[in-house]
């Protein structure tokens, strides 16, 4: 598994989180796997200095459900960035890629359309043992690197608006 590139190798002291109000979206499907990602984000957004009162956390069922709160969260014009995190593990039926096609999919037209970053962690696997690896404590964890690019990508946004 490999973080070359990432936002937490590359900005890991960087991005100041302090005073920004984070949506953090988590499916419940896949709890083993989704409260590990969970606790990566928090862990990040919170080592980066953004306060318990700023982060606001939302449980949906599932990957499905995650672009439909994305486009809410974005629509709420509350936060300043989305951190959207799922997993979905590979079965024995095409479910699987119904669900990543349409997570994914969904959550790119709703970034697209956003005013503020809206951040893709939906773990795609073909089994549990992958799933567990990239939820693991410390910066190796797929939340914790969602929640760093969030705060990258605020970052972004805004030298861009400065100009």
């Amino acid at each position: 598994m490999s973080s070359q590139g990432s936002p937490v190798a590359r900005a890991r002291d960087g991005p100041d989180a302090r005073g920004l109000r984070i949506a953090v979206l988590a499916a419940r499907f896949n709890a083993d796997v989704t409260d590990r990602l969970l606790d990566g984000a928090l862990a990040a957004l919170r080592e980066h200095g953004a306060s318990e009162s700023d982060i606001e956390v939302v449980r949906v069922p599932g990957a499905w459900e995650l672009p439909q709160a994305a486009a809410r969260a974005v629509a709420a014009r509350r936060f300043d960035a989305v951190v959207t995190l799922g997993c979905v593990i590979r079965g024995e039926t095409p479910h699987f890629e119904f669900v990543c096609s349409q997570a994914t999919l969904g959550l790119g037209a709703v970034a697209r359309a956003a005013d503020v970053p809206v951040v893709f962690g939906v773990l795609t696997t073909d089994d549990r043992a992958q799933a567990l690896a990239r939820a693991g404590e410390g910066p190796a964890n797929k939340g914790f690197e969602t929640a760093m690019a969030a705060l990258d990508m605020v970052a972004v946004f805004r030298a861009m608006e400065e100009g």
